[in-house]
């Protein structure tokens, strides 16, 4: 005798709604078929670019910052990365340098001619970050602060949204949904690892969400390895792998000194290292009908 199995919602089926659209209706590819293109500064996200996007965890002073862009530009990234506001899980670890953090990076883009993406943390700060940044990051820890993403949703800057920790993918496809139905278009997706049981890495990189929100989403997604893998000698397979996958860009930690970095300095990148994995990444796009995104 045959037992009837009841088949529970997955990932691999979203709900939809009674308009045919599922929730995140904004995000959807259903009622967007077009990709959609993000520019920052000079630099566009999304395909058929490929974009790289590199620099230090956090700003430190005004020599580390000004010669890791440098070192970051000369690699062939065209956005430059950097934390003045750091969410650390010590009270006791460098927080980062608040505006002055911010005052730096505008230099540095003063001096190098790179957009520059930073985190906001807190909602009060974004009138702050929006003044200095070209790109507003939420990171993994902010991805469901929906009163967060409502604000960055009225802001007019692109943001750069990070997957949470123990986020699902329709999960972040409705936190995306947030910034959209708010009034800002620009959302650019990141993946950057969860945590499952595993220990070898510091997160588990789930390069299958990757092809999954491409599908499902007509926004651009990134991938950032260097936070996937907590260790500079795995980053640069991975972020290959992110481009055979369909990715539409990387973010990597790049540091001029990482031994003497402030905040995860084992899995930034020496600038020899940047320049070696940007050039290889160079050398893959043709094969998958990419083209790297230069400044």
């Amino acid at each position: 005798m045959q037992s009837s199995i009841e088949v529970m919602p997955s990932e691999a089926m979203p709900p939809v709604e009674p308009s045919g659209l599922p929730p995140y209706r904004q995000a959807s590819r259903q009622g967007h078929p077009d990709e959609t293109l993000v520019r920052v500064g000079q630099t566009v996200i999304g395909s058929p670019f490929f974009t790289v996007i590199a620099g230090p965890c956090s700003v430190e002073n005004e020599d580390q910052m000004i010669s890791t862009a440098r070192s970051v530009k000369d690699a062939g990234a065209t956005i430059l990365r950097g934390g003045a506001f750091k969410p650390r899980t010590s009270p006791y670890s460098f927080q980062g340098l608040g505006e002055k953090g911010l005052q730096l990076l505008a230099l540095a883009r003063e001096r190098t001619g790179l957009p520059v993406v930073t985190e906001v943390m807190d909602s009060s700060d974004i009138p702050l970050v929006e003044a200095y940044a070209d790109m507003i990051q939420v990171g993994s820890r902010n991805c469901q602060n929906f009163s967060l993403l409502k604000k960055l949703g009225r802001v007019q800057k692109p943001v750069l949204l990070k997957r949470g920790l123990m986020t699902t993918v329709d999960e972040f496809l409705m936190s995306a949904e947030y910034i959209l139905a708010s009034g800002n278009p620009h959302v650019v997706f990141c993946e950057r690892g969860i945590r499952t049981f595993e220990t070898a890495t510091r997160n588990t990189l789930d390069l299958s969400a990757v092809p999954v929100l491409k599908e499902r989403s007509h926004l651009p997604v990134i991938v950032d390895p260097s936070h996937a893998a907590g260790n500079r000698r795995w980053v640069t397979p991975l972020a290959k792998a992110a481009l055979a996958v369909g990715a539409d860009g990387i973010m990597v930690e790049a540091h001029i000194n990482p031994d003497g970095a402030l905040c995860d300095g084992e899995q930034s990148l020496r600038p020899e290292e940047l320049k070696d994995l940007v050039s290889s990444l160079g050398l893959m796009a043709a094969f998958f009908d990419r083209e790297m995104q230069a400044i």
